[in-house]
């Protein structure tokens, strides 16, 4: 931690910051010049909710021990959540995260940070596929904005404990895709689909479920680089904008 510490301080003046994703099955960090600092086994998490903030506010207490040093002034954490999650979790969670004392909290879904990392350069319409832990979720982003979302309490972990037959899985990613067509009258999905669909999460590793999900939908799909860390990476890029534009939304 020492050497992410001092890669932490930059400039005199300058407002440090974190980015954060919990996920059902790994908890990772990321920090301005110093990268991934955390990536670890999750605490109490089903389902994307956080049901015991403490084994996640002891970790967060050392990286932000580290990242901030004595005094959190001037610091900002970017906190991820699921796409569709409601305000309930993310007060949850943003509570856990003002306990350690930033001066700030900005919270992001999932599906913008990944297309902040992952995602093609300029605008126009993007589906997000995120093949999770425990769950999965289908977005259509335009211009960077979540238009329409699906979201299942199913996940990788549920393949586990099935056996590891990926069809249910494929079928509940695909059936997520085409509702969200069948909802769509601007042809963003017709357009996000001639573009190629992008997979994110741990799911994304497994040629087993993207080979199928590209053969249902007959369409390309487009790997999200480290699609395990695809998510935290994009958050701290956008976190990078939060630090220039200390006056950003504070949502």
């Amino acid at each position: 931690m020492g050497t992410a510490h001092k890669a932490l301080r930059g400039p005199a003046g300058a407002v440090r910051g974190l980015a954060l994703d919990i996920g059902s099955s790994r908890t990772r960090v990321w920090a301005p010049g110093a990268g991934v600092l955390a990536d670890v086994p999750s605490g109490p998490v089903r389902r994307g909710r956080v049901t015991d903030a403490t084994p996640h506010q002891d970790l967060l207490r050392r990286v932000a021990a580290a990242a901030f040093g004595d005094s959190p002034r001037d610091t900002v954490v970017m906190l991820c959540h699921p796409v569709l999650a409601d305000s309930e979790q993310r007060e949850a969670a943003r509570r856990m995260i003002t306990g350690l004392g930033p001066t700030r909290v900005v919270s992001v879904d999932s599906a913008r940070a990944t297309a902040a990392y992952a995602g093609p350069a300029g605008g126009g319409p993007l589906l997000v596929v995120d093949l999770g832990a425990e769950l999965t979720e289908a977005t259509l982003l335009v211009d960077g904005m979540v238009q329409d979302a699906r979201l299942a309490e199913v996940g990788l972990a549920d393949l586990a404990e099935r056996g590891g037959a990926p069809a249910s899985l494929v079928h509940t990613a695909a059936d997520m895709v085409m509702d969200l067509w069948r909802s769509d009258t601007t042809g963003a999905v017709r357009g996000a689909l001639r573009r190629g669909v992008l997979v994110t999460g741990g799911g994304a590793l497994r040629l087993d479920l993207t080979s199928r999900l590209a053969l249902r939908l007959g369409v390309r799909l487009r790997l999200a680089n480290d699609p395990a860390t695809s998510t935290v990476r994009g958050a701290g890029l956008l976190l990078a904008s939060a630090l220039r534009h200390p006056g950003a939304d504070r949502r």
